[in-house]
């Protein structure tokens, strides 16, 4: 199988570089700076094995790839708000031997939330979740750091809504020859529900640095019970943290390379990068909108959603607004909440 990274970024350049290290072959999508570095230099993969350069085909949408093939796997690893424009591009591809990608291809949502493959099952038939554990970093223009080891990450992967084949069974099977797990689950929704809800932690970390302090680590504690409450009033399922524990144990250390410091997520990457956008609707917001389906509050959620998206389309610099300010601002989103639904004389 080819495998075609749509969005070769943190996560996809990491999937990519490494399933291309095992021998499969791969194709790069990609856009502006990155997509000039990588066409001009390689792909730039540093591991916890050394530095090694890829140069592989990469384009910056499907009519530069040409006719695509019956054994190709197109993967999603754009960020969620990105995944509308990216489905609409890559669904109408012709695909050889009669039909289109969105009609005959596996499409593998290797992204965070749990929003795109239900997005993308609006136009493709054959989807599939993964539950991303990898740290990763767009170090800079054609340039991934992928700092896990000695798994580079952990992919759980299934059918969605539900399900397993054998499909997923060989796409696991190439990742597991690439230095990842990918477990075959059939219930990858529970998984991704539950790395969701770590997830939350995003957009403290994008707004207010890397979560260090004591301070920083209870307001966390407290927006993710936030979270926990509304999925126990949607009746969704997810992980517990003993499973994913277990899932997870002695696999993966973050370690950079050089010795400094954890650098930010996903989140926070995307603010010092100054992109304008932001994956905050899809994490803290879908906790937003199933507390509104449920009759749920979520005060806290619904701050974290409204500062993240005001840093990424303001440009303010990742990590600027104080700890102590942030958990200021989230009581007083509480107090108020609780003033509102307080019984009136």
């Amino acid at each position: 199988m080819r495998y075609i990274i749509i969005g070769a970024g943190a996560v996809g350049g990491a999937i990519g570089g490494r399933l291309a290290e095992a021998g499969h072959e791969v194709a790069l999508v990609a856009r502006g700076a990155h997509y000039e570095a990588l066409r001009a230099h390689g792909l730039r993969l540093m591991t916890s094995e050394g530095t090694r350069t890829h140069r592989l085909p990469t384009v910056d949408g499907p009519a530069a790839l040409g006719e695509l093939r019956p054994d190709d796997v197109l993967v999603l690893a754009v960020k969620t708000q990105d995944s509308e424009a990216a489905l609409e591009a890559w669904g109408p591809a012709p695909v050889a031997g009669g039909g289109t990608a969105a009609e005959r291809l596996p499409l593998v949502c290797a992204q965070n939330g749990v929003e795109s493959p239900r997005i993308a099952l609006r136009r493709f038939r054959r989807v599939y979740g993964v539950c991303v554990w990898l740290p990763a970093t767009l170090v800079e223009p054609g340039a991934v750091s992928a700092a896990g080891a000695p798994l580079t990450g952990i992919l759980h992967l299934g059918r969605h809504p539900h399900g397993t084949d054998e499909t997923a069974r060989r796409i696991a099977a190439d990742l597991e020859k690439a230095h990842f797990e990918a477990p075959v689950v059939p219930d990858v929704a529970r998984w991704q529900y539950a790395k969701l809800l770590g997830n939350l932690a995003n957009a403290i970390e994008a707004v207010s640095g890397v979560l260090t302090s004591e301070e920083g680590l209870a307001l966390f504690a407290r927006v993710r019970a936030e979270g926990e409450a509304v999925l126990t009033a949607a009746d969704i399922a997810y992980t517990g943290e003993e499973e994913q524990k277990k899932a997870r144990d002695n696999k993966i250390r973050f370690e950079p390379f050089d010795g400094s410091e954890r650098g930010g997520g996903s989140s926070w990457q995307s603010l010092d990068r100054g992109t304008g956008t932001i994956e905050a609707d899809y994490l803290n917001g879908e906790i937003v909108l199933l507390g509104r389906l449920h009759g749920v509050p979520t005060p806290l959620n619904e701050l974290l959603q409204r500062l993240a998206n005001t840093f990424a389309r303001e440009r303010r610099a990742a990590g600027s607004l104080p700890v102590a300010e942030l958990v200021r601002l989230a009581d007083e989103a509480v107090a108020f909440v609780q003033e509102e639904r307080a019984p009136r004389p």
